[in-house]
Formats: structure tokens, C-alpha cells, sequence
């Protein structure tokens, strides 16, 4: 049995999304050590590991300002020798959501094999690194298996590796069809009238705020709720009108509860590099929450859900707010039935079960070999940078 030992540019506790249900469910059989990107305010480096509910090892690293990337790489890489010798990590496989931790990784032992889960195209994010692209490129190289995040990003990629997998987003169903049962609003939501017309989620550079503003002005009737925290974008740009309102960030647990009292579930995003190769893990949670969902045009989105009748896709605030229309009018038990029908064959726990088996796969591949690990140029893939 060995270690998960996961790089990633997100927070833990930041909105509970693909690394967290894959990473939660690896937890159940095995140790997982998940390091965050460091926090930059410490008198001095301090390494902190918390056991979340879920099992998982928090690994998040404190560091003073002020320091330069190669001095923050090199306390960081201390703090990470630290954790190796007090939790005895040894046989492990090192797993990647960012390309940037490349470097970091010098820091543990040799792994039985690396995965790289891209779960997004960073490189088109808003202040993505410089060394990213090439980063990725060496990950690529020295990994010897790969995951996307949806199929769009499959297509990308797909000639980039010869181990790679597309496994777009999954649901938890049973937690969003909690959704489906009448309750009491939550206090926040609970005096704005119907129809209420929601999204939850990053409000970022992915979201169309010209698109949002408009169909709040041609609806002034329907109440638009935006539930999620705010990044990257300043707040001033958000449209503020009297039927726009944003409820911050709320936790995974209390989503349902939140949807359980909206008409419709929206996607308003852009159409930029940032949202190109999106697969959004709202989709089918919004579906088994039972709400009618409509989205700008986004490839994972057309396909399948479009095609399949169980989303409709609107770009312009005239086609957005007519798709809605329909929804509001138009949405019932044969629906849910489709529904139901789609997400039947769709969970986290089957998507883990089919990733860990091919991860399994090659850990055995190398341990067959004569010696050597799956990786043979990982070391020196490791200094790029």
C-alpha cells in the first residue's frame, strides 16, 4: 500500500471541487498529503499538517515575505523533507494539479510513478505564471499518467501523451438531491421573491458579467442569485443592480439547501481562453438538484447535456433570457426522468474507482520492470525551472 501525495495550486478548504471528492475517496484506502501553495506571512517557515474530516493530510507550508522564488522553493523544500521523515513517507505516487510544484517534488523521495490530473488549461487563467507552459510540458514528459478534466481538454491534450484519460466532472447525487425536498430557505435567501434564478461557484474571469447585468435588466421580475467567493476580478466590476444578489461563499454542505429554493440554475460564462476547455462540475450537480440549467455555449456543456436535452445553451441576453423562460415554464417530471436516466451511470466514487485502478496499473507495470521506476527521467524533470 503507498502514499497519495498531491501538488496543488488550490486551497483545501476554498470550494469543495474535483480534487477534493477524488482525493476524500483515495483517503478511504490509503494515506493522502495534500500541499497547498504556501502562505506568505510567517515570522519564520513552519510547516503545518491538519487530518480533515475526510482523512485527508493537509500539508500547508508558512513563509516569511520578502522572499525570492528560489529562496521560498528552497525553504519550502526543508519544510517538505520535515513531513517525509515525521510521517514516514516512503513508497508513494506523486500526483499534480499544477506543473508549477515540478520543482517542489525534488524535496520527496523517488515516487513508484507521477500522475498529472488537468483538471484545467492554467496557462489561459488571469495572472497565470510565465514558466507554466514549460513546467506542464516537463510533467508531461516525465508522467506516466494523465487525466483531464473533460473531453474538450482530452482533444487538446491527447497527442501530448500516450497514457492520458478523459474523466470529466462527476456528482455526488445523493448530496444535491437533497435539493428536491421542500425546506426552509436559508435566512439570506429566504426574503427574495420568485422566480429566483441562481449560480454557485467561482465568480472569476469565467463569468459574463455584461450577459448577467443585461438579463438582470430585461427580468427585473427575476431575482438572480450568486452564491461564491469573488477572485481575481475586482468587486467594483460586478454589476450591482436591485435584482443581483451576491451571498459570498457558502460550504458544499449548505448548497443544496440554497438550490433547493431557486427555478433555475444558470452558467452565464464567458466565452474566453479561460473557459475554452471548462468542464464544469456544476452541471450535473445542478441536474440532481433537479433544476432546469441554462449556459453560454461551453463545449463540455453542449456536449453532452445539450445534445442529451437536459441543458440549454443561450449566448446572447435575448436567447439567455428566452431559454429561461422556457425553463421557467416548461420543466417537469419527465424531466427529472432524463435526468435521473443520465446520472444514474455518473458518481465520484465510480470515476476514483476507474482513475485509482489505472494509477494501480502502472505502480504494478513498474514494479515488473527490472528494477527501474516508470518514470526513468523524473529526477531531472524534477530541476526544471
Amino acid at each position: 500500500m503507498f502514499d497519495l501525495v498531491c501538488f496543488s495550486h488550490l486551497r483545501w478548504d476554498f470550494v469543495f471541487q474535483r480534487p477534493q471528492h477524488l482525493l476524500s475517496r483515495a483517503a478511504r484506502s490509503r494515506r493522502v498529503f495534500y500541499v497547498e501553495e504556501p502562505h506568505f506571512a510567517a515570522d519564520e517557515p513552519k510547516l503545518e499538517v491538519r487530518q480533515d474530516e475526510h482523512g485527508v493530510h493537509v500539508v500547508t507550508m508558512h513563509l516569511p515575505d520578502g522572499l525570492t522564488d528560489d529562496e521560498a522553493l528552497s525553504c519550502q523544500r526543508v519544510l517538505l523533507q520535515h513531513l517525509v521523515a515525521s510521517a514516514e513517507i516512503a513508497d508513494h505516487v506523486q500526483w499534480f494539479y499544477t506543473p508549477m510544484a515540478l520543482p517542489l517534488a525534488q524535496a520527496l523521495p523517488k515516487p513508484l510513478a507521477c500522475v498529472y490530473d488537468c483538471m484545467d488549461e492554467l496557462s489561459a487563467f488571469k495572472g497565470a505564471p510565465p514558466r507554466l507552459c514549460a513546467l506542464e510540458s516537463e510533467l508531461l514528459r516525465c508522467a506516466d499518467l494523465v487525466f483531464t478534466g473533460g473531453h474538450a481538454l482530452f482533444e487538446a491534450k491527447r497527442e501530448l501523451h500516450h497514457n492520458i484519460h478523459p474523466f470529466p466532472s462527476s456528482v455526488d447525487r445523493e448530496h444535491f438531491a437533497r435539493a428536491r425536498v421542500p425546506q426552509a430557505d436559508p435566512p439570506d435567501q429566504a426574503p427574495l421573491p420568485r422566480p429566483r434564478l441562481g449560480f454557485f461557484g467561482v465568480i472569476d474571469e469565467r463569468m459574463d458579467l455584461v450577459l448577467l447585468e443585461q438579463v438582470a435588466r430585461l427580468r427585473p421580475d427575476w431575482q438572480l442569485v450568486m452564491i461564491g467567493p469573488v477572485v481575481k476580478i475586482d468587486e467594483r466590476e460586478l454589476p450591482r443592480l436591485p435584482n443581483i444578489h451576491y451571498l459570498g461563499a457558502k460550504s458544499y454542505a449548505e448548497l443544496p439547501n440554497y438550490l433547493a429554493g431557486w427555478d433555475v440554475a444558470l452558467m452565464p460564462f464567458a466565452k474566453n481562453e479561460a473557459t475554452r476547455f471548462i468542464s464544469p462540475t456544476k452541471t450535473p450537480e445542478y441536474l440532481a438538484a433537479g433544476k432546469p440549467v441554462v449556459s453560454t455555449s461551453i463545449r463540455d456543456v453542449v456536449r453532452p447535456y445539450s445534445v442529451r436535452g437536459l441543458a440549454h445553451i443561450a449566448d446572447t441576453p435575448l436567447d439567455f433570457v428566452a431559454a429561461c423562460s422556457a425553463c421557467l415554464a416548461d420543466e417537469g417530471e419527465r424531466f427529472l426522468r432524463r435526468v435521473d436516466a443520465f446520472l444514474s451511470h455518473l458518481s465520484w466514487d465510480q470515476t476514483w474507482s476507474e482513475m485509482e485502478a489505472l494509477m494501480e496499473r502502472v505502480v504494478e507495470s513498474a514494479s515488473r520492470s527490472s528494477g527501474e521506476q516508470p518514470c526513468a527521467d523524473f529526477e531531472e524533470a524534477r530541476e526544471v525551472g
